[in-house]
């Protein structure tokens, strides 16, 4: 096991059962959520992993979306993993969840080589460092020609966006935060070995605005 301290929802361990709810009222939740799917195109030969799933809500949307694609969430959190076995239970779908680390990807795709991975409201939180192990380890896990889907918070590119942004930075640290909002990601993508990378959709929030970008192991 990795012991690594991670980074609970919210930021502490106490609003937990909380953060469902809060992100659904403060990031517009159902509006980029909707676009993200649409986006990751899920089909019924798909492997897909969903790293740091939270609350399994992606998950279980993907799953939904497309009944026969293979569906697995990893997150450090066991609590968290506890209510997306639940969320999944109550939605009746099967996802295949286990506790683990952004930055460990790789070891946790070995069994089940997928060719989507998927990450949402993740790399934000996490320090620059992790964020490059993290992507480093997606672009190991992926099959050749897979394809890497993240919705996070990126360029934060109006004042209004930067003063909202603010909020975020108070929960999660501004050290964390910081190079999301200077729209370091696609970079760091690249630095990863990802190619054909994009930022597809840009959408305001109350917390700031959230990137949909795409990148491709060729």
């Amino acid at each position: 096991m990795n012991d690594r301290i991670f980074v609970p929802a919210l930021a502490d361990h106490r609003l937990t059962p909380f953060y469902d709810a809060t992100v659904s009222l403060m990031t517009c939740e159902r509006t980029w959520r909707r676009a993200f799917v649409r986006q990751i195109a899920p089909e019924p030969r798909d492997v897909i992993l969903d790293v740091g799933c939270g609350t399994g809500t992606l998950a279980i949307m993907l799953k939904q979306a497309c009944p026969s694609a293979s569906v697995y969430g990893t997150d450090p959190d066991p609590e968290v993993l506890s209510r997306a076995e639940l969320k999944a239970r109550d939605a009746g779908v099967l996802v295949h969840l286990s506790q683990g680390f952004a930055e460990g990807t790789a070891s946790v795709a070995d069994a089940n080589r997928p060719n989507k991975v998927v990450s949402s409201l993740v790399l934000h939180q996490i320090p620059l460092e992790w964020k490059r192990e993290t992507l480093a380890s997606t672009f190991a896990a992926l099959r050749s020609g897979g394809e890497l889907h993240v919705a996070d918070y990126g360029e934060q590119k109006s004042p209004l966006m930067k003063f909202a942004f603010r909020q975020v930075q108070a929960l999660d640290g501004v050290s964390n935060t910081q190079p999301n909002a200077d729209g370091i990601l696609p970079q760091l993508m690249r630095d990863a070995g990802f190619s054909q990378v994009q930022e597809n959709t840009v959408i305001p929030t109350p917390t700031g605005s959230i990137s949909l970008y795409s990148a491709v192991r060729l």
